[in-house]
């Protein structure tokens, strides 16, 4: 091989290798978990490795500058357009059946054609996401965006950000939920989170990082390490604090929250502080405190005059290691003792788990405090091109979290269109048009309801409403949900192996679709898979003929 050859080569390296070669943590988790699926044969394991190496190395492309982001397309045509990083990876492997001067040439013309498209490429991006903006904020109350939070706490080294309540986008929506709130902690490394207490139960999802949170009740002090995947609760009034022990990974925790004073608003209350965060034993009068403490009013002014830094500090490793000597209840954070408080939601057997994705869930069955909360947690993985099945949860609402990658999702919903003639006709009688809906009791009309999906974004997904999420062709796509109303929830498929229509007696389906049964099983019982299937632009290379 020439030397001008071997560069050329070079310069397409990052497009080409199958793995970065580089320690990553997520990929060992995610090889893992595809050598322990029983239910996979040795073919199945293999696929699901590679497609873990495969995400891992356009994950760290993206990381380096060198992958592009999927777009979302025209109404029609939701799935990821072909990026131009994927049209240079196919004219790149093109070119590698010529030799010499030929594979130069054919390499430099990949990479000018590919300069081109992505100049064309992320203009037209820009403009859809700037439409897309624009659409979701008239019309989709369903998705959160990051102009939905509002900001808490915050230092140069972390903050606390809630999203607005959510019967704040619509009263009639969100009724169900009203009482629930969300809220995305963010520490950075080596941190500590000052001591508080909330007026709300929270459920707490471990999105990101590892470290330790301390529960002070009463006389009984408990520490617990957590990592990515756990669960905790923490009870309305406890108090709390954390330390994010990482010298490098940031800590981020999404909580849900349930106030118990004032319906759908929750309070932080800092008695360790002083003006910034201020504490609240400062609003007491002089003698008051006093007479509580026992001590000169001088001796209690120096105390909470002191703390101005805010609620969440840059620490030492040995402050932390000071703050790691437990004397009652808890666990020595480093010593690599497992959690007694919290549950993992990565150490269970997935509920639904192939090639296209993964599904692990946890309820009251195994955690017997989300049963009080009447709240089970979700983590979904979808494969990056893949999809879910179509399906709906009988009572449960889903408050999702995309906890990484990217992606798209589409929902029936009946509502949006009676939210819309209320918006548009409000206080004034309009003439009933031909094929309009005249009445609540008449037969129901649906609109789609759909929304690119990036990191951060938040979606609400009401119970029996039917629903489908598909992630991108170059990134997996993760969800992260709460479900509310667990209790006695159950999730019903659409389409695939176990889907609703495939139960029905042939008398039913024939009068319901008005043709022949054969006609109805050749569409719902095409689809082999369970809960996980080819996305759509794999489907297209692959449909039934029957």
């Amino acid at each position: 091989m020439s030397t001008k050859e071997s560069f050329c080569l070079a310069v397409f390296a990052l497009l080409l290798v199958s793995s970065f070669g580089v320690k990553d943590p997520e990929l060992k988790q995610c090889k893992h978990q595809c050598k322990v699926q029983q239910q996979f044969d040795e073919k199945q394991r293999e696929a699901c490795v590679r497609r873990c190496e495969e995400y891992s190395r356009q994950k760290q492309e993206r990381e380096h500058g060198g992958g592009g982001r999927g777009s979302y397309g025209e109404e029609d045509q939701y799935w990821n357009r072909e990026s131009p990083i994927e049209r240079l990876r196919e004219c790149v492997k093109g070119c590698e059946t010529q030799r010499g001067q030929q594979r130069e040439r054919c390499q430099s013309s990949c990479q000018k054609e590919y300069e081109k498209e992505r100049e064309r490429y992320e203009g037209n991006e820009r403009q859809e996401e700037e439409g897309e903006e624009k659409q979701q904020h008239e019309e989709n109350p369903y998705v959160f965006k990051d102009h939905h939070f509002v900001t808490g706490p915050q230092t140069q080294h972390g903050r606390v950000r809630i999203l607005q309540k959510f019967t704040d986008r619509s009263k009639k929506l969100f009724r169900g939920i009203e009482n629930y709130r969300l809220a995305i902690y963010e520490a950075d490394p080596l941190t500590f989170v000052v001591p508080n207490h909330w007026d709300a139960e929270a459920l707490v999802f471990v999105a990101k990082g590892k470290g330790t949170v301390s529960l002070v009740t009463k006389d009984r002090r408990e520490s617990f390490n957590i990592k990515e995947g756990d669960i905790l609760r923490i009870k309305a009034g406890t108090t709390a604090y954390l330390i994010n022990s990482d010298q490098n990974e940031r800590l981020v925790l999404a909580n849900l929250m349930q106030p118990v004073s004032t319906p759908g608003n929750f309070e932080a209350f800092y008695g360790a502080g002083g003006e910034n965060p201020e504490s609240f034993y400062r609003v007491f009068s002089n003698e008051i405190l006093e007479a509580t403490f026992n001590v000169r009013r001088d001796r209690i002014e120096k105390l909470f005059g002191q703390q101005r830094q805010g609620a969440i500090l840059k620490v030492s490793r040995e402050q932390i290691q000071g703050m790691s000597h437990h004397e009652e209840g808890g666990i020595w954070p480093f010593g690599g003792g497992e959690s007694k408080g919290t549950f993992n939601i990565y150490e269970q057997h997935p509920t639904h788990a192939n090639q296209f994705g993964q599904l692990y869930e946890v309820d009251s069955s195994h955690l017997r405090s989300l049963r009080d909360l009447d709240v089970a947690v979700t983590l979904t993985n979808i494969t990056s091109g893949a999809m879910t099945a179509l399906y709906y949860n009988s009572r449960a609402t889903k408050i999702c979290v995309v906890k990484d990658g990217a992606g798209f999702y589409e929902m029936a919903c009946p509502h949006m269109m009676s939210l819309q003639s209320q918006t548009h006709h409000e206080g004034s009688s309009q003439r009933e048009q031909p094929g309009s809906r005249r009445e609540s009791s008449d037969t129901p009309r649906y609109q789609k309801i759909s929304s690119r999906l990036k990191l951060g974004t938040v979606v609400v997904v009401p119970a029996g409403h039917p629903f489908v999420a598909v992630a991108s062709n170059n990134q997996n796509l993760q969800l992260m949900c709460f479900l509310v109303h667990a209790n006695d929830n159950e999730k019903h498929a659409l389409a695939g192996k176990r889907n609703v229509i495939n139960k029905l007696e042939r008398e039913a389906k024939e009068l319901a679709f008005g043709v022949p049964e054969r006609e109805v099983d050749q569409v719902f019982r095409s689809q082999e898979e369970e809960f996980f299937f080819k996305g759509p632009r794999q489907q297209h290379r692959g449909f039934s003929d029957m």
